[in-house]
């Protein structure tokens, strides 16, 4: 049995939730008595999941000095989808998949998700290297939406991109450059939707390679968004249309 840690009040109760039988141990910070502690707890307990109660000492280690909040959890691996055609081909209705290229921040990558959650994307691809990949910061952020999303890593992005192609999924690139406003028609078909970190964008091939780009209209000074706030932009804006449909 492969384990790891996560921590975190969001990310340890939305596992116990979706997951209990994958959860070996929670781990409570002994100086906490308050409620939301007193609550985790309970929850723990009503799913059988036993309780340790830890110095913070520990827990800082279980988190490699990333803010537990005083709360972790000792979880087995939990394995979404082991391919992307594994994810496609149970999907009913038009895809909808989000392409991340060289994300490196964790905090981004776990707000990518979370986002990617909320608006249904059936898969979130990303390289294997040049990529932070799913950690322990990454889970935390993501609150719960990191065993809920296929989070799949490539070899070769560009190559990826052609497969999808070849299943009548249409890829739009996100950048700062392009003609068309993101809001245009035509995102409730089969989707792709890429995007590349701030500040750098996509990658020469990562863009050559997409059907279309769009560009987010700025008003302001700035020239671009957080990356995980881009996304939330592109991918709400492509269920608005496929509500609206």
């Amino acid at each position: 049995m492969t384990t790891r840690f996560i921590y975190g009040f969001h990310a340890v109760a939305s596992r116990i939730r979706q997951r209990a039988d994958s959860v070996v141990e929670v781990y409570l910070d002994t100086s906490r008595k308050d409620g939301r502690a007193r609550d985790m707890a309970k929850l723990a307990e009503s799913m059988r999941v036993r309780v340790v109660q830890v110095d913070g000492g520990r827990l800082d280690g279980m988190a490699g000095g990333g803010r537990h909040q005083g709360v972790a959890a000792k979880v087995e691996l939990v394995e979404l989808a082991t391919s992307l055609d594994d994810v496609l081909d149970k999907v009913s209705g038009p895809p909808l998949v989000l392409v991340l290229d060289s994300i490196t921040d964790p905090h981004n990558l776990g707000a990518c998700l979370r986002t990617a959650d909320a608006a249904g994307v059936h898969a979130v691809i990303a390289p294997k290297d040049h990529a932070v990949g799913l950690n322990a910061t990454v889970i935390k952020v993501a609150s719960g939406a990191a065993d809920t999303v296929p989070y799949i890593t490539v070899t070769n992005l560009a190559r990826t991109m052609r497969e999808l192609k070849e299943r009548d999924i249409w890829i739009i690139g996100a950048d700062g450059e392009a003609e068309t406003a993101h809001f245009a028609p035509g995102l409730d078909r089969p989707l792709a939707w890429v995007l590349g970190a701030e500040g750098e964008g996509l990658r020469r091939l990562t863009r050559e390679t997409c059907d279309e780009l769009r560009r987010i209209p700025m008003a302001g000074g700035i020239e671009s968004l957080n990356v995980s706030v881009a996304t939330g932009v592109c991918l709400f804006e492509s269920v608005r249309q496929r509500s609206g449909k």
